[in-house]
């Protein structure tokens, strides 16, 4: 699940990492009666305005801006909160519909007081699944897309590994410091930094912590100047206040609604729709879509009662992709009996009406055998199959 900038701060100020400090708000008046409170507090006209959406490369769009005094921040409050923001990681790029700003984030001019003296590093923690080990990935060239940095740079981009037996170890906060470069009171307060921010990952049971910029300031503090924050859903059972800080209008809307109803359901962009029981059939299924040519339109797993209800609604989200022109539905019946998902199947059919796509069924397992028959005699746009490569011959001739 991922957090907003600010959800991550406060989390991150739990466990004494240092941040740059700032209010969040929902309207433009909150918001300047924000940067009045944060005027007072560092008797400074100077704040950054960020917009709050689930999305890097927001300076890019528009989206942060630094306020020199009290009007231009109110222009940039009201430029931002509201605004239709894109940026490269926002769905369709620079060049798709962006993300609405429903919130921003007022906050300190931590470069101050003196800018030129600042220095930006890269850090980010996440898991690193061949190794089996978190990894501390580090760089010099702070600010910037660490993607670009790694490929133009490679030698710049440094990892440490951490021992999952061991934890942090002091010897680990000390490489990351002397692969920044740093010395004396820097390289002391980076190891400090170095170790709270682990202790957050872990605490937090989180999947990914990046701060891009790391700042190194004229006082030769470091601080979290921004913050992504994603934390482990299947985790969230243990973190009650994290849960609460979703925010569902950063989710695809398909999605949401798939999760109410139980259903796993991951929206991609290819043309053929799937409907299958059992995450390792889904992957199976998309990769045979995928070596036959077609291109998965979801990864969809109604789980082990696919009955008329649940099947369904499976129809409904696939349908509201506009892309998908077939819908394969692959189940194997081993608890659940294939003659009753059958059933599912010609029920939500008539349910929804007119369907104007070809589907496909392939139903193994339990009263597999009646089930094609079933389907068969439906009268229905239904094609049946046997086998999973006959399913995704089926679906290659339909789409040629």
């Amino acid at each position: 699940m991922n957090l907003h900038e600010y959800q991550g701060k406060s989390i991150l100020t739990k466990y004494g990492v240092p941040i740059q400090n700032g209010y969040a708000a929902d309207t433009k008046e909150e918001a300047l009666a924000m940067y009045d409170k944060l005027a007072e507090e560092t008797g400074s006209g100077f704040a950054v305005i960020k917009a709050q959406i689930h999305a890097g490369g927001r300076g890019k769009g528009g989206g942060v801006k630094l306020a020199k005094n009290r009007d231009e921040a109110q222009g940039y409050i009201n430029d931002i909160l509201g605004m239709q923001l894109k940026t490269p990681q926002t769905p369709g790029g620079m060049e798709g519909p962006g993300k609405q700003v429903n919130k921003i984030l007022v906050a300190e001019d931590a470069y101050a007081p003196d800018f030129d003296a600042c220095k930006e590093y890269y850090v980010s923690i996440l898991m690193d699944r061949a190794r089996k080990q978190n990894v501390i990935i580090h760089s010099t060239q702070g600010g910037m897309d660490i993607e670009a940095v790694a490929e133009e740079t490679p030698h710049l981009v440094h990892k440490t590994y951490i021992d999952p037996e061991l934890g942090m170890q002091p010897f680990n906060a000390r490489e990351v410091a002397f692969n920044l470069g740093l010395s004396g009171t820097a390289f002391k307060n980076m190891t400090k930094f170095i170790y709270k921010l682990y202790a957050a990952y872990i605490g937090a049971d989180a999947a990914l912590i990046e701060i891009n910029p790391t700042l190194h300031n004229a006082n030769d503090e470091i601080i979290a100047v921004d913050c992504k924050f994603s934390v482990d859903a299947n985790a969230l059972y243990r973190h009650k206040d994290i849960a609460e800080m979703r925010d569902k209008t950063e989710e695809d809307a398909v999605e949401v609604e798939a999760g109410e109803y139980g259903l796993n359901y991951v929206n991609l962009d290819g043309n053929v729709g799937c409907m299958v029981n059992g995450a390792g059939l889904a992957m199976a299924t998309m990769d045979i879509i995928k070596l036959s040519g077609g291109e998965p339109a979801n990864f969809l797993d109604v789980g082990g009662t696919a009955d008329a209800e649940r099947v369904e609604k499976a129809f409904r989200m696939i349908l509201s992709d506009e892309k998908v022109e077939a819908i394969l539905i692959n189940i194997f019946g081993g608890i659940v009996r294939c003659d009753r998902v059958a059933q599912g199947v010609i029920d939500a059919y008539k349910n929804i009406g007119d369907i104007k796509v070809p589907i496909i069924v392939r139903l193994q397992g339990t009263n597999a055998v009646e089930a094609k028959q079933m389907i068969d005699e439906s009268g229905l746009n239904v094609r049946s199959a046997i086998t999973l490569q006959d399913a995704a011959d089926v679906v290659k001739d339909v789409l040629s």
